[in-house]
């Protein structure tokens, strides 16, 4: 398979930019990599918050600079490293997922809890990622995308895909149960709704504006608050849930303001599932009533590799389908500045 020595790809050198589209960028050769290596023709590319929060280097933990973001790639192996042991092959269709590579011998990897491992590399924040027409990522970490779903379609559920499906996961709810998703016209949280959905859990969306409203109503929301109209947030969270709260709360929101009252309207035994990564942000818990409602408060972190697996089985069986608006790799620019003004319904996928 032929491989150019350039490409187009989307780099900035400096937090805040200029986001540069260089059309000259560099293209590694398959005699260049390494072990363990393939080389990825990506098709399309999901934009999510963390390549706004990699750009503005905000996060507590710099990236690496000059940074080509992205972590959301779906396309096809043009090349694999040469004394690489892999079940992949050429032209297998495959994501590229902010797990980019984990060392799989330490604790928390053999618990299959392998984004915490101490030694994690990540797409688009360690290493150069998916804004970029041939990517180099690592085999074990590969996953393979279903034969008959769309590349546009996988690559969302990538990242913002098993990020939420895992995190219902973990909120300790079963068919039946009430679960609020926060945020949930946005391109996390319209997956959440479908992915509760999809379990039979019976969803309160919670975000702003008619156009949200309609959306979540179409991915099988129950019930719909609108958190900027006026009146009691936590009496309306309540009534849509039996009176009781509901059982769980998903921060599916990239705001700080919807972790403010999330523990006030969980009834007893609700798990609050932090997701979100507002920068700043603090979960204040009265320890009295924490202790008293006997509440969980779990953070969870994108998933592991048979969650990535799981979260595509969805889309593959038409359960869950992101709601994406096509653009160009060279209009990320734009998409960044309408993504911070909450302008931005369902996922931008770009083309690249």
């Amino acid at each position: 398979m032929s491989i150019p020595k350039t490409q187009t790809a989307v780099v900035f050198e400096k937090h805040n930019g200029p986001l540069l589209v260089k059309r000259d960028h560099p293209v590694v050769q398959q005699k260049d990599l390494k072990p363990g290596e393939a080389l990825v023709r990506v098709v399309y590319s999901g934009v999510c918050h963390t390549d706004l929060h990699a750009l503005k280097g905000d996060w507590p933990a710099a990236p690496k600079l000059p940074l080509v973001g992205g972590h959301e790639g779906a396309g096809h192996i043009v090349a694999i490293a040469d004394n690489t042991t892999t079940n992949l092959k050429v032209g297998d269709a495959v994501g590229i997922k902010w797990l980019a590579d984990s060392c799989l011998n330490c604790e928390v990897c053999r618990e299959g809890q392998e984004a915490t491992c101490a030694q994690a590399r990540t797409s688009g924040y360690s290493d150069d990622g998916s804004f970029q027409q041939y990517a180099v990522s690592f085999t074990r970490h590969l996953t393979p995308i279903p034969d008959g779903l769309d590349l546009a379609q996988a690559a969302p559920i990538l990242c913002a895909g098993v990020t939420v499906w895992k995190a219902i996961k973990q909120s300790n709810t079963k068919p039946g149960d009430f679960i609020l998703i926060a945020g949930a016209g946005g391109g996390l949280g319209h997956l959440a709704v479908q992915y509760a959905a999809a379990m039979s859990l019976r969803v309160i969306a919670v975000d702003t504006g008619a156009d949200k409203k309609a959306l979540t109503a179409q991915y099988g929301a129950e019930t719909f608050i609108d958190f900027k109209e006026p009146g009691d947030f936590i009496a309306k969270v309540k009534a849509a849930s039996g009176g009781l709260g509901p059982h769980a709360a998903v921060m599916a929101s990239s705001g700080g303001a919807a972790y403010a009252q999330a523990l006030e309207y969980l009834r007893p035994h609700g798990t609050l599932v932090a997701v979100g990564l507002p920068p700043d942000t603090f979960i204040n818990a009265n320890v009295f009533w924490t202790v008293f409602k006997a509440l969980r408060i779990v953070g969870s972190y994108v998933g592991n590799r048979q969650d990535a697996i799981e979260a595509l089985d969805f889309a593959a069986r038409g359960k869950v389908k992101a709601e994406i608006q096509l653009e160009d790799l060279s209009n990320l620019e734009d998409v960044y500045r309408r993504m911070e003004n909450y302008q931005i319904s369902g996922r931008i996928v770009l083309k690249c």
